[in-house]
């Protein structure tokens, strides 16, 4: 019963981490619109987060330091992989690509996510979750609406180090220290990822172009700090640290399955604030992504298979129940 009632809290968790992220489209929407660049925007919302979390992260570090000086490495490597170099990867893949195809290539991550547990854990995937990535990869491409044409290889090659991104996220959050709070592990990941986007921008990698005047949000007319400040609370804060908390309570193969929720939510949301209306085979992806889910959960519902390795202490522990 306990165990239950953990997984339905990290699922509930990874919902909510899903429908956040979503969100952030349409509050970039209003900032690109009025000038940002796309980097401007992401480091804005990083940024503005890492200040927001610092002083709630080192309240919930209750002096333990130690803890953040153990894992600055873990800590690094996320702000710079999972946050900053999926961001960077990502928006020089849509210079190159359709968003549709960008975003496609970038939530294969979760098929690395499976890959990566079966060569560093010994967790073969089994048929519901062989099922379960087809289904869930087929209604990406339906909840998407791509279209055919040519791909430009250097795109393609972007969109995969945005996958990679996104894998890393999934995989660092579910393998992190479980003494270290969300919290600090969020700050900190985007205070790093925040430095090295100005590094990028200050090195002329990455154009930073930020207007403060009005913009236009959800028919509105207000202040460029509204959106800002979605971004970084809603999208940033509330996301990153609801999505670390389901990672250590799903594990990392379940949780990157969830948060592909996401893009079925920003569609949603697209049609509540921007009135654009979903079709038809969207909808049936959004369907296809629910049973690739379900069928990835029901294979977690059964005990993993044992991972047998020489002078192996214990079998590698079950997704559902792991903590990282």
């Amino acid at each position: 019963m306990r165990q239950q009632r953990s997984t339905g809290v990290g699922l509930g968790l990874a919902l909510l981490s899903a429908v956040t992220f979503s969100t952030s489209g349409t509050f970039a929407r209003s900032l690109i619109d009025a000038g940002w660049s796309a980097e401007a925007a992401v480091a804005a919302r990083v940024g503005v987060a890492a200040l927001l979390l610092a002083v709630p992260a080192a309240l919930s570090l209750r002096g333990n330091w130690h803890l953040l000086r153990r894992n600055l490495g873990t800590i690094a490597v996320f702000g710079l992989l999972a946050v900053a170099g999926a961001q960077a990867c990502f928006f020089n893949a849509v210079r190159y690509l359709p968003i549709g195809v960008a975003l496609l290539l970038e939530f294969l991550g979760i098929l690395l996510v499976v890959g990566w547990m079966w060569v560093a854990h010994g967790q073969r995937p089994r048929r519901p979750t062989v099922a379960g990535s087809a289904a869930a990869v087929l209604g990406l491409v339906f909840v998407l609406d791509l279209a055919g044409g040519h791909l430009d290889p250097v795109g393609v090659l972007w969109g995969a180090g945005a996958g990679i991104g996104l894998a890393a996220y999934f995989v660092l959050s579910a393998r992190g220290d479980g003494d270290l709070p969300s919290t600090a592990m969020a700050s900190g990941g985007m205070a790093v990822a925040a430095g090295a986007l100005l590094a990028l921008g200050a090195a002329g990698a990455l154009p930073l172009n930020a207007t403060f005047g009005a913009v236009q949000f959800a028919g509105h007319r207000t202040s460029w700090l509204v959106p800002v400040v979605g971004l970084s609370l809603v999208a940033a804060v509330i996301s990153y640290v609801a999505g670390i908390g389901a990672a250590r309570i799903l594990g990392a193969r379940l949780s990157s399955f969830v948060g592909l929720t996401e893009v079925m939510s920003a569609v949603l949301i697209a049609w509540l604030v921007l009135g654009e209306l979903p079709t038809a085979v969207q909808l049936l992806g959004g369907a296809f992504i629910v049973a690739g889910v379900a069928l990835v959960r029901a294979d977690e519902l059964r005990s993993p298979p044992t991972r047998r390795v020489p002078n192996a202490r214990q079998p590698e522990p079950s997704l559902a129940g792991q903590k990282g």
